[in-house]
C-alpha cells in the first residue's frame, strides 16, 4: 500500500465521507498509531488508525451504488440520537456500510444516493463537478416573471450569492404553483431559503434528478442498485 492521505483511506473503507473524515479529524477523534492525526496526514498498511478509540479494520470493499427514494419524515443520517427516522431504517437488506452523497432534509423526498466509494462521491459533491440536480417544488402563492428572475440570477444566503439556476413553472392554479428548479449546489436547505427570500412558502419538495440520473418510478421508502449506465447518466 502506498501512502494514502488519511481522509481517502477513511472513505475508501466506507467509514465516512472525505470532508465527513476532516470532520472527525480536526474534532480529535482520530488517531495514528495512538496519536491524534492532522489533516494532511498520510498512512499505509503498517499504521494503526482508531476512530474515537476503535480500530479500522482495513477490508477490500466492493465498490456499491444505490438510489433511494427517500420518503419525507426520515432524516439523511445514518444514526441519531434524538431516535428520529433516518434512512438506515430503510436500508435493512443492504449489508455494506454506505454513506449518502449529499443530503435532503427531514420534510424533502426523492432521489438520494449512497455509495462506499469514497472518490465517486467527492466526484459528485465537489463544487467543480456543476452537476445540476432537479426538484420539483410546490409553493403557494402566485409566481411571476419577476420572482422566477430574482430566483434564476441569485440569491444571498449566508452572505454569498447562489449559483444562477434554471426555473420553469411547471403548474399554476389559485394559490398554488409548482416550480422545476435545477441548481448546480448543494447549500443546506438552498431551495427553501431561495423561495423564502422571496415570500413564497414551500409545501412540497422532491428531488427528481442528478444530471439526467431520474428518480423514475422508484416508490417511496425501496431503493435498487445503479448500473454502470445509470451512473454514467449522473455526469451527462
Amino acid at each position: 500500500m502506498e501512502p494514502v492521505r488519511l481522509q481517502k483511506f477513511l472513505s475508501e473503507q466506507g467509514i465516512c465521507s472525505r470532508r465527513r473524515a476532516e470532520e472527525f479529524i480536526i474534532a480529535g477523534k482520530v488517531t495514528v498509531n495512538g496519536k491524534p492525526a492532522k489533516l494532511g496526514d498520510k498512512i499505509t498498511e503498517k499504521d494503526k488508525v482508531c476512530i474515537n478509540g476503535e480500530q479500522i479494520r482495513r477490508k477490500n470493499q466492493e465498490k456499491a451504488y444505490i438510489m433511494l427514494h427517500k420518503p419525507r419524515g426520515f432524516i439523511t443520517t445514518l444514526s441519531d440520537e434524538r431516535g428520529r427516522k433516518t434512512i438506515i431504517d430503510l436500508l435493512g437488506d443492504i449489508n455494506e456500510r454506505l454513506y449518502p452523497i449529499g443530503r435532503l432534509d427531514k420534510d424533502s423526498e426523492g432521489l438520494l444516493l449512497l455509495t462506499n466509494d469514497g472518490d465517486f462521491a467527492q466526484k459528485i459533491i465537489h463544487p467543480r463537478a456543476d452537476i445540476f440536480k432537479t426538484y420539483r417544488v410546490t409553493v403557494t402563492g402566485f409566481v411571476d416573471e419577476n420572482i422566477l428572475d430574482k430566483l434564476r440570477n441569485g440569491i444571498t444566503i449566508g452572505g454569498a450569492i447562489t449559483k444562477q439556476s434554471k426555473i420553469e413553472i411547471e403548474s399554476q392554479s389559485p394559490g398554488r404553483t409548482v416550480l422545476i428548479i435545477k441548481i448546480s449546489e448543494g447549500r443546506n436547505r438552498q431551495i427553501r431559503k431561495m423561495c423564502e427570500s422571496v415570500n413564497l412558502d414551500v409545501k412540497r419538495l422532491k428531488r427528481t434528478h442528478i444530471g439526467k440520473l431520474a428518480l423514475g418510478m422508484l416508490p417511496p421508502g425501496a431503493h435498487k442498485p445503479l448500473t454502470d449506465k445509470d451512473l454514467s447518466q449522473i455526469f451527462k
